[in-house]
């Protein structure tokens, strides 16, 4: 058995069990109290535990039905929010950066949407090009909620990415994420230096904190930019 003092302990024994068929699709498990007891750990920790399952998609919780095996489990992607620096450096190119827009603004229609905002909101909106070995490797254009993140406002951003600074500064308690193939326009081809209307890779990712939401980016990657995500399940 796991180390069953810490919630990741819990979650690798749930997950044996199921696995093992010691508990079955559709199969409703010993609850909180009674895990707890048994693995000589906190309530707390057992619930997380199962939390993560839940998430991952492998148990349903229903409150004050307990917690049933998935009658079909599903592996889900997960999806982490790279630092593009780390990225680029992992593949043993240099890093570069360059901020090319920077400024507040109301956000527009389709990211106001995205973040759940009102028409008066106010963001700051900036863009920046993050190279590998000097060549393009991905146009950010991202909005930041101020009201959630108000230092972003008169912080120096031409030092380091929001992607970076964002990541260190709030943390992300959840998020959206919509992958796209999408022809590029002027701006972008001539960010990126690739003839208007080629084909790129999109990322559009929407991102809150424990209270508020936080950001909106838009990624355009240079043709041929993979994504290799696990599979939890």
């Amino acid at each position: 058995m796991s180390d069953t003092n810490t919630w990741q302990g819990v979650q690798d024994e749930v997950r044996r069990r199921i696995r093992a068929r010691q508990w079955k699709p559709g199969d409703l498990i010993p609850n909180e109290a009674d895990l707890a007891t048994e693995f000589g750990c906190a309530r707390t920790t057992v619930n997380r535990a199962l939390r993560e399952l839940a998430g991952a998609g492998l148990v349903e919780r229903r409150r004050k039905s307990g917690t049933r095996v998935a009658l079909h489990p599903v592996g889900k992607a997960v999806i982490e929010i790279p630092v593009i620096r780390q990225e680029i450096e992992a593949g043993g190119q240099r890093y570069g950066y360059a901020l090319l827009t920077h400024g507040t603004a109301r956000p527009p229609a389709r990211v106001a949407y995205a973040l759940g905002l009102g028409d008066a909101a106010r963001t700051l909106h900036l863009s920046a090009i993050h190279l590998a070995d000097g060549a393009p490797y991905v146009l950010e254009d991202r909005w930041i909620n101020l009201a959630a993140v108000p230092q972003a406002e008169h912080h120096d951003f031409s030092r380091k990415s929001a992607n970076e600074w964002l990541l260190e500064t709030v943390p992300v308690a959840r998020g959206e994420l919509a992958i796209s193939a999408q022809p590029c326009g002027p701006d972008e081809a001539r960010a990126l230096d690739v003839t208007e209307g080629t084909p790129l890779l999109t990322l559009e990712r929407s991102t809150w904190g424990l209270d508020a939401p936080v950001t909106f980016v838009r990624l355009w990657h240079m043709p041929g930019h993979r994504i290799v995500s696990p599979i939890a399940g």
